[in-house]
């Protein structure tokens, strides 16, 4: 199909299926239709007779397109995984030893915390990895999934775009070295770290929300809900797909092995996939082969190895019979279709925006009809463009692939000789960041909602205030960067304001609190 150049209407597609999301709380219909208007757009500017039929060819034709069948697998598997683990009892055996371990709700999220800043390979593995470790955890101190959703969301993008071996780090070096700007892809990417100050003020949020126990807006809510002994919706829905009956014989290894040989088989298939052990020597090397890698696949191929350990596991040992793990898969694969089915659609309504209507060109010629921008306020405007874009689209990657061509010319141009060409390609990262992190439409929103067992509508309308609070902080931060140029000066800054909001959210819940 041909693209058409639609301008401003090709962002009208996501911000109705947004819109409708947050208003109704359906998440699929909302989908569909921002989907349904955006190929009606396209038909009718590309001038095609039988208007509503070519709409809906359109719109299933990208939807086939664009679907990664490799993640659709990975997110299956991994739902068979986390079902079968259950159903041996390893879910069960596991909480109870880490509760014991475990001692407050302070530490189970700080526990949280750190997984997720430890599994920093790729942001889906990350999602419903760390969801299915600490889930039986944060239930027994009472911690609602929104905040268990919202740990993981935020220890997921944001670790990963800081990590210089991710898939990440290999998706941003690929787009650095279409510029030619830069000698080495890594060492452009490592120096991004320091400046990209969404991803590191996100991770500085969540130490504070864990170690503090304090929430406000929504979130708050969601908190005193699971005290009451409600920690999310999905129990009570899904519960015969969550909470299946659990072997007594289960014990603690049934869990962290199966976890265990995912993670280990993700790094040496994603190492394989890149070319580690290939005939080629420049990838002999773990950065060089993990900037090769492609995620996906690698993490099929890892998730249906796990399942095969856990098989060898809990068979063999007559822990589950052959029926009743081939019904857990079974299960586990029928408790993934939800998620399976807004990642479709997000992928979906991203490439009718991105290959139909052509949303790059829009931003692009809004960045270079701006000649006459000062140059301190390159960074501000830059990151408030990329935040706008992938909060649009619900993609970092495309979000910083559409940018980053853009972007490093023009900073080039305007300091030539500053830092101002880093500083821009950082902000470009971190507001790609921020909408992976939290628009409804991404795929980690989607995937941390599902890891986490939580409402998806309600994962996003509770961490959406602190991934704002993180946003303005930053752009405060850039700012600064723009015209100081220090790194000290930018960063500290941005923090100051992201405390003293806290601060401020914090006395005004207290206040509210005390006067009812």
């Amino acid at each position: 199909m041909d693209p058409y150049n639609a301008g401003a209407l090709s962002l009208l597609p996501p911000i109705i299926a947004i819109t409708l999301a947050l208003w109704t709380k359906e998440v699929f219909s909302s989908l569909m239709i921002g989907i349904l208007s955006g190929s009606l757009i396209y038909t009718v500017g590309m001038g095609q007779d039988f208007v509503i039929v070519r709409t809906i060819e359109t719109a299933f034709a990208v939807m086939v397109k664009k679907v990664d069948f490799n993640i659709i697998i990975f997110c299956t598997l991994l739902g068979s995984l986390v079902y079968v683990i259950s159903l041996a009892g390893g879910t069960r055996a596991y909480g109870k030893w880490a509760t014991r371990r475990i001692k407050g709700k302070t530490s189970a999220l700080l526990s949280t915390s750190a997984l997720g800043a430890f599994i920093f390979i790729d942001d889906y593995f990350n999602c419903l990895t760390v969801g299915t470790v600490m889930r039986p955890v944060t239930d027994s101190y009472k911690i609602s999934r929104a905040k268990l959703a919202y740990i993981i969301d935020a220890t997921a993008a944001p670790i990963c775009i800081i990590a210089p071996i991710s898939s990440w780090a290999a998706a941003v070096g690929s787009n650095l070295k279409s510029t030619g700007a830069f000698e080495s892809d890594l060492a452009a990417f490592v120096a991004t770290i320091p400046w990209n100050f969404y991803a590191l003020l996100s991770i500085i949020m969540v130490v504070l929300i864990s170690a503090c126990n304090f929430d406000f807006g929504p979130m708050r809510k969601a908190e005193l809900r699971a005290q009451a002994g409600d920690v999310g919706e999905s129990d009570k829905k899904d519960d015969e797909h969550r909470q299946p009956e659990a072997s007594m014989r289960g014990h603690v290894l049934d869990m962290l092995i199966p976890i265990a040989a995912l993670i280990v088989f993700a790094i040496m298939a994603l190492l394989f996939n890149g070319g580690y052990w290939g005939s080629d020597p420049a990838y002999h090397t773990l950065a060089a082969a993990f900037g090769n890698c492609t995620a996906a696949p690698a993490l099929a191929i890892a998730s249906f190895a796990a399942l095969l350990v856990a098989f060898l596991q809990f068979v063999p040992r007559g822990v589950l019979s052959l029926k009743a793990f081939m019904d857990g898969c079974m299960q586990g694969m029928k408790a993934m279709m939800p998620a399976n089915t807004i990642l479709v659609l997000a992928w979906a309504i991203s490439g009718v925006c991105r290959d139909l209507l052509q949303t790059p060109v829009f931003v692009k010629s809004l960045v270079e009809a701006d000649g006459g921008l000062t140059g301190g306020l390159l960074p501000a405007v830059i990151f408030i463009l990329a935040c706008f874009l992938s909060f649009s689209t619900g993609t970092a990657w495309g979000t910083f692939g559409i940018l980053i061509p853009i972007v490093v010319p023009v900073a080039q141009v305007i300091d030539p000789n500053g830092s101002l060409v880093l500083i821009s390609l950082s902000a470009t990262l971190a507001g790609s960041v921020f909408g992976d992190h939290c628009s409804p439409i991404s795929d980690t929103t989607i995937l941390s909602s599902a890891g986490a067992a939580c409402t998806h509508i309600e994962h996003v309308s509770t961490q959406m205030p602190y991934a704002c609070v993180v946003a303005v902080s930053s752009l405060v931060g850039y700012i600064v960067a723009g015209f100081s140029q220090s790194l000290p000066v930018s960063f500290g800054a941005g923090l100051v304001v992201m405390v003293l909001t806290l601060l401020y959210f914090r006395s005004r819940v207290r206040s509210r609190e005390a006067a009812a």
